[in-house]
């Protein structure tokens, strides 16, 4: 059985950093396409960051841009997200999601939006941001 699971949430003060890792459980996130996606409560999901199969296509968000990075260790089949200068909109649970490479379009690109194109989803990890 193949799951995803999220570490590295927790509480931060606004300006602060926090650093997710997502490993799989039956898989490696190796030679898959890799989405961070978040929810806050009363809000629709929110696709923030995806890398490509190939590792060649980045994507993020307006709303995180220039303040969150992604990055996946092949040796380790382990994707991270990396946090920084948080704000209090931030504060949300963070999935990460993994998609098999069969269609092109998680080859060499990636996506935000196209949920259905992700095959695995974690449970996710509390990131909340409060003075």
């Amino acid at each position: 059985q193949v799951q995803l699971v999220e570490s590295g949430g927790g509480l931060v003060t606004p300006g602060g950093s926090l650093r997710l890792s997502c490993e799989g459980s039956g898989t490696t996130l190796n030679y898959k396409m890799i989405g961070w996606f978040r929810q806050a409560p009363g809000k629709e999901r929110e696709g923030i960051s995806c890398l490509s199969t190939s590792g060649e296509k980045i994507r993020f968000a307006d709303s995180v841009k220039g303040r969150f990075t992604i990055s996946r260790d092949n040796a380790k089949g382990t994707a991270y997200l990396q946090m920084d200068n948080l704000q209090l909109e931030d504060t949300a649970v963070y999935y990460c999601a993994a998609a098999l490479p069969v269609l092109p379009a998680v080859v060499n690109d990636c996506t935000l939006t196209d949920f259905d194109l992700y095959d695995y989803w974690g449970q996710g990890t509390q990131v909340t941001v409060s003075s």
